[in-house]
């Protein structure tokens, strides 16, 4: 089924978001292909049976973790679902321990015990990775209640999908984070198609950014393949949130080009539309594209960044498959918190 709408064709503010330094075009292009090159790597390792359980991959909504994180400070919070490989990356994570944590080893972020769905690094401020659909805003507007509770000037940015918009509990979470203008940014992740159902046919409204009106939220729209476009849009709303305005809606209009998991065959959107996304809107290319128009970055800086990366990616392969299974006995540890 075609999508309702294009990636480009989303209500936009006026005006196009100023170009950053070189420096910064180059870090985004290196972090989205990161995220890029792992997510690749994982769906072979998972064709091999070295990864179990579900995986959901991120490609194709790289510009969307990379363009909000950077928009971020040290000591703020980021929750998120189920299809959190890149949010954990961008939020620096280290790739070995992620890899190793989806082949279920002990050297992995949660020893092997969470798999893709369930790790969690409070060092780097990632509070996971759910695999209860929407559960993770509950979390995250209790995270920014600990922000404000404790004054210590951080947000949370809890992103969701366009599946998780329509659970009862979120609206819950809408309710009490405006009643207490909470510091936290809600990110729709809007790929279209939910688990496999286009958001035409499940969500009604215009747009799902404007959910939060009935408890005075306010709702934006950006497009999610255009990572500058992200980073403009986040770097005024994170202002906002920090400033005590309370919380605020972003809605990022993305694609994912795989199926909702490894075992989903996409069926239900065409080869065309797919293809299409990946020739004019992926975030990658255009990004390159962007900074050869404007003389920011040559040839050989695109291959040594694209050589950097993939050997940390293949490097992340082998330290996951060298390191040993958890012993069993990891089964009773770590189940309860001693207070």
């Amino acid at each position: 089924m075609a999508a309702r709408t294009s990636a480009k064709a989303v209500d936009q503010d006026k005006g196009a978001a100023p170009l950053p330094s070189a420096d910064e075009l180059l870090g985004y292009y290196r972090e989205m292909l990161l995220i890029r090159r792992f997510e690749e790597k994982a769906g072979q390792l998972y064709g091999m049976g070295l990864i179990g359980g579900f995986c959901h991959l991120y490609i194709g909504q790289e510009a969307v973790a990379v363009g909000i994180q950077h928009a971020l400070k040290q000591g703020d919070s980021v929750i998120t679902g189920y299809r959190d490989h890149g949010h954990m990356l961008v939020c620096g994570m280290d790739p070995r321990r992620v890899m190793a944590e989806l082949t279920g080893r002990v050297t992995g972020y949660s020893k092997g015990k969470g798999g893709s769905m369930h790790m969690f690094a409070p060092a780097q401020g990632f509070y996971g990775g759910h695999g209860i659909v929407g559960a993770q805003i509950p979390l995250g507007t209790g995270l920014a209640f600990a922000h404000r509770y404790r004054g210590d000037g951080g947000i949370c940015v809890a992103y969701m999908g366009d599946g998780a918009v329509n659970q009862g509990q979120v609206y819950e979470s809408f309710n009490m984070a405006a009643l207490w203008k909470l510091p936290v940014l809600y990110v729709i992740e809007n790929n279209r198609y939910a688990m496999g159902t286009a958001q035409a046919r499940a969500a009604a409204g215009r747009r799902l950014c404007d959910r939060g009106e009935a408890y005075g939220i306010p709702g934006h729209q950006v497009d999610g393949m255009d990572v500058i476009a992200v980073h403009a849009k986040a770097q005024e709303l994170v202002e906002q949130v920090r400033n005590g305005q309370g919380p605020v809606i972003l809605e990022a209009m993305t694609y994912r080009y795989r199926g909702h998991s490894m075992s989903d065959p996409a069926k239900y959107r065409t080869k065309e539309e797919v293809q299409e996304m990946r020739e004019r809107h992926d975030p990658i290319e255009n990004l390159r594209r962007v900074m050869a128009e404007h003389g920011l970055a040559q040839e050989d800086a695109f291959k040594r960044i694209d050589k950097e990366i993939r050997d940390i990616v293949n490097e992340a392969a082998r330290f996951a498959q060298d390191s040993p299974e958890p012993d069993p006995a990891e089964l009773w540890t770590d189940v309860l918190v001693e207070a």
